[in-house]
């Protein structure tokens, strides 16, 4: 099932376009005009399955939440005409328990950008006029590139995982599976102060990519050298399972040493196979990790600061009006790591 899932405003006449969501926004929240986004897993599983997880499309839904933009007009005297911001796609509805004790990704009532989990489901932000929260408006220095600040979204998932873990300062850290979120993992334990990070892959692509993004040694993920890992109850302190593969999260397991943490980022199927003897013979904290909650603000801020550059994963950009061309370059892994929706 493919869902023709992109919406955006598209009229010729900018003049029309806004007066459309003047209408909506009544002085109220934020106007901002989307300047680009970039293209998410859940995307593509949005567009080539009709679902994520166990969440189909049900209604024509725009997709995207890794989106920057500029301030048309705002409620807030805080963000005037103008202003750079990066789009924080968490909407916390800030009442639950969740919310109350400060895990706003917990939230029971979420409007997550781009999500079919709801119904009506809730639009992302591949629009080029999008009207948000205040609260998700978070400004940046024009200076510094889009192409960089758009990384924003993907750089909270990972240092909120890699926070999942506590301090990984000084740690031994292992992370199997470097997609661009496994990518960003280890260029999160690297700036937060790990002492050695190794990464495994199938593809030899994706392992140049997590050597440019700071790790220090990579193996093809059924590399025999890896089985020296795993010898005195394992070797890492930390492992981030980033694929959701079965053996890649056996694989983390026995490479983990007693008393380590094994964090797990990839998503895979609804279940696992998971080497319980192991898990619990070592005593291994089996964690996971979700989205992210104040790392939004901490991504913003690393790019800003260029604590991380992202652009090694950045494999193309597209005009917003070539979106299905985009989500098939983005779909093949052979080529692809991250792709970019320009807007404006």
């Amino acid at each position: 099932m493919k869902i023709n899932s992109i919406a955006c405003v598209v009229t010729g006449e900018r003049a029309v376009a806004l007066k459309k969501y003047e209408l909506e926004y009544e002085n109220k929240g934020t106007l901002v005009k989307i300047t680009r986004g970039g293209i998410c897993g859940s995307d593509l599983h949005y567009y080539q399955h009709g679902r994520v997880g166990s969440y189909p499309v049900k209604m024509p839904m725009i997709l995207g939440h890794e989106v920057i933009g500029i301030v048309e007009k705002s409620s807030a005297p805080s963000l005037a005409p103008g202003m750079a911001v990066a789009i924080n796609p968490s909407k916390p509805c800030l009442k639950c328990e969740y919310c109350l004790e400060g895990n706003t990704n917990q939230c029971l009532n979420m409007r997550f950008f781009g999500s079919a989990m709801y119904f009506p489901h809730v639009d992302g932000g591949f629009t080029q006029y999008k009207i948000v929260e205040n609260e998700q408006c978070i400004p940046f220095n024009p200076a510094v590139s889009g192409n960089v600040i758009v990384f924003a979204e993907p750089l909270a998932v990972a240092i909120h995982a890699v926070n999942q873990a506590g301090s990984v300062k000084g740690k031994r850290v292992f992370v199997s599976g470097v997609g661009p979120i496994g990518c960003l993992v280890v260029a999160a334990a690297k700036a937060l102060g790990a002492e050695e990070i190794v990464a495994t892959d199938i593809s030899e692509r994706c392992l140049q990519l997590a050597r440019a993004m700071g790790a220090d040694n990579t193996f093809t993920a059924d590399a025999p050298a890896l089985a020296g890992y795993e010898s005195g109850k394992g070797f890492f302190d930390v492992a981030f399972e980033a694929s959701g593969h079965p053996a890649s999260i056996k694989r983390c397991v026995q490479v983990t040493r007693a008393k380590g943490h094994v964090v797990q980022v990839g998503m895979g199927g609804a279940t696992a196979e998971i080497p319980l003897m192991a898990l619990i013979a070592k005593e291994i904290n089996l964690i996971g990790t979700f989205r992210f909650t104040e790392e939004f603000n901490t991504a913003v801020q690393w790019l800003e600061e260029k604590k991380i550059n992202p652009l090694p994963l950045l494999s193309a950009e597209y005009r917003f009006e070539d979106f299905q061309q985009a989500l098939n370059f983005a779909a093949d892994k052979s080529a692809a790591s991250k792709v970019q929706l320009v807007f404006a």
